[in-house]
């Protein structure tokens, strides 16, 4: 391994994009020959060849289309790291956190994260990441751990802490019928049109934010996606729409046009979870984990679990 080289990795993975050398010569910034160069050292250092090439057409080998898909995340990951580490060059920061979020942070967890960099040093990256992809930012080493709600059943990936379950409402136009009752009957969802979170989550997670039948056995309706939770409360006051929030959220994000109900036999509740990698020890998220468990056991008066072992 040590007699591969990085920039031959690197032509590789570009030739791969292009299938031209001299569109590749072109991003890298050299001649089309040294392209030759590096693509030929690979093929040597590897064994095989790689790249398929006539007067007409170049293409990756069956061997190259393989080895790509293998190196290409490895590669990823070492560029992180090297802009990671000059990030902290530059910053003069030693410890830092990438977390992602959906929806909103609440006051607890700023909290922790205030207490995170106080008592540790360690400086936090936030980035908003949308509703319907909770874990893909996470999975492509885009953030080291993320705040999105649960269930998560992803291969890699495990629950570091798990915020308090929270009861779902039923967000409603305030000139909609239902918006009278106060509250509504879970069968009652068949005759809305749910909004439901747009992006690649996994199936089984969109089932969780949005039942695709009642109790009953009644189909309920989600043909409207949305990518924000304010996007969902604009649809939901200037229209027939519904939307399933959570309580915090319904509390924290009070307008005069929406009504919040609370739900009959819809006992699965709302939870939060900061997912992170399982392969990944971080002394960092253990630590920002230790301090959510701190702070809402306070707010609770009593200990509150860490995470869990698994997904």
């Amino acid at each position: 391994m040590h007699q591969v080289h990085v920039q031959e990795i690197e032509c590789l993975l570009v030739l791969a994009e292009e299938l031209h050398f001299g569109r590749t010569a072109e991003r890298l910034g050299c001649a089309q020959s040294r392209v030759s160069q590096l693509i030929a050292g690979l093929e040597r250092r590897v064994g095989v060849r790689l790249v398929d090439r006539t007067s007409r057409r170049t293409a990756l080998s069956r061997h190259g289309v393989q080895f790509v898909a293998e190196v290409r995340p490895a590669y990823r990951a070492l560029t992180a790291a090297v802009d990671r580490a000059r990030d902290r060059a530059r910053s003069g920061t030693l410890d830092r956190l990438r977390i992602g979020f959906h929806g909103g942070l609440y006051g607890e967890v700023t909290e922790a994260f205030r207490r995170l960099r106080g008592e540790h040093g360690v400086v936090l990256e936030l980035a908003e990441i949308p509703l319907g992809s909770p874990f893909t930012a996470l999975l492509e080493d885009r953030v080291d751990a993320a705040v999105v709600e649960l269930p998560v059943g992803e291969p890699g990936l495990t629950t570091g802490f798990r915020f308090p379950p929270q009861d779902r409402l039923l967000a409603v136009s305030a000139r909609h019928p239902l918006a009278a009752a106060g509250r509504v009957d879970v069968e009652e969802l068949a005759a809305l049109d749910v909004l439901r979170p747009l992006g690649d989550a996994p199936d089984y997670w969109r089932a969780a934010r949005v039942p695709p039948v009642t109790p009953g056995g009644v189909p309920i309706r989600s043909g409207t996606g949305i990518v924000t939770v304010e996007e969902g409360l604009a649809l939901v006051a200037a229209g027939d729409h519904g939307m399933l929030v959570c309580r915090p959220l319904a509390e924290r994000a009070a307008r005069e046009d929406v009504r919040y109900l609370g739900i009959d036999g819809l006992d699965e509740p709302s939870q939060l979870g900061l997912v992170r990698r399982a392969d990944r020890p971080s002394w960092q998220l253990d630590a920002l984990a230790r301090l959510l468990a701190e702070v809402y056991g306070r707010a609770a008066g009593g200990p509150v679990p860490v995470g869990a072992a698994g997904p």
